[in-house]
């Protein structure tokens, strides 16, 4: 079976960390499905604004394997700690046989009048340009089940800091997106709870490299710099 792009999604995460380990864990963070050419119609979306929610099924674009290697039948999720092992169809990891990923983002606006065709959506947990394969619309009476098992993650999904954001800083950032850069770093973009207070660490949101250290619970922003379009990699010469 061939999968054909629909659309791409346009945010203002352009580095793999700190996106948000699920979708709807940042609901301030606001995004565009930008529909490429051949599924710009909007007889293709007529009906739609009577969902508040949708489904996308999209791809691992930028999910790289070794060299040489398939996909391994066993990861590491970082929540765990990065230690533990557990089966790679129990987990959301992007290396899978299939990379392709499962997201339910609110609907904010259908923009059919406009070309390309353009959906706004909150929540997303996507990198700038991932392919959308699918878009299907959230039904509350089928695909919601309150009393659903949770697995491993009922021990980790209440993890989040609290953020010191110094005003200096936070106004180096545009007005309208300083909410969401908190946000995206109260959910703690760190891997396996990492617990080196000395260590720094970045995400690129809007255009700026955020800076931070984190410990007891605590994320503390220490820098706000105008990103290179490379993710900041925490070496010696910046702890």
């Amino acid at each position: 079976m061939q999968l054909d792009p629909i659309a791409v999604i346009r945010t203002e995460i352009t580095g793999k960390f700190g996106i948000p380990r699920q979708s709807g864990l940042v609901p301030e963070l606001t995004a565009e499905i930008v529909f490429l050419p051949a599924y710009s119609q909007p007889d293709a979306v007529r009906g739609l604004t009577g969902f508040s929610h949708i489904w996308l099924i999209w791809g691992f674009h930028e999910a790289k394997k070794p060299a040489g290697k398939g996909w391994s039948a066993t990861v590491r999720p970082p929540r765990l700690g990065g230690n533990q092992r557990v089966g790679v169809f129990a987990t959301r990891s992007p290396f899978r046989p299939n990379s392709l990923g499962l997201s339910c983002v609110r609907l904010e606006a259908v923009r059919s009048g406009e070309k390309p065709l353009r959906l706004t959506v909150s929540g997303a947990d996507l990198l700038d340009g991932t392919p959308i394969y699918d878009i299907k619309p959230y039904l509350p009476f089928a695909d919601s089940i309150p009393d659903a098992a949770e697995g491993y993650t009922a021990q980790t999904k209440q993890h989040f800091l609290t953020v010191d954001f110094p005003p200096e800083l936070a106004a180096i950032l545009p007005a309208e997106k300083r909410q969401a850069a908190e946000a995206l770093l109260r959910q703690d973009p760190r891997p396996g709870y990492s617990e080196d207070p000395d260590r720094v660490y970045g995400i690129i949101y809007a255009g700026y490299d955020i800076r931070f250290h984190a410990a007891g619970g605590k994320l503390t922003v220490c820098a706000v710099v105008p990103a290179n379009g490379k993710e900041f990699t925490p070496n010696a010469e910046n702890l």
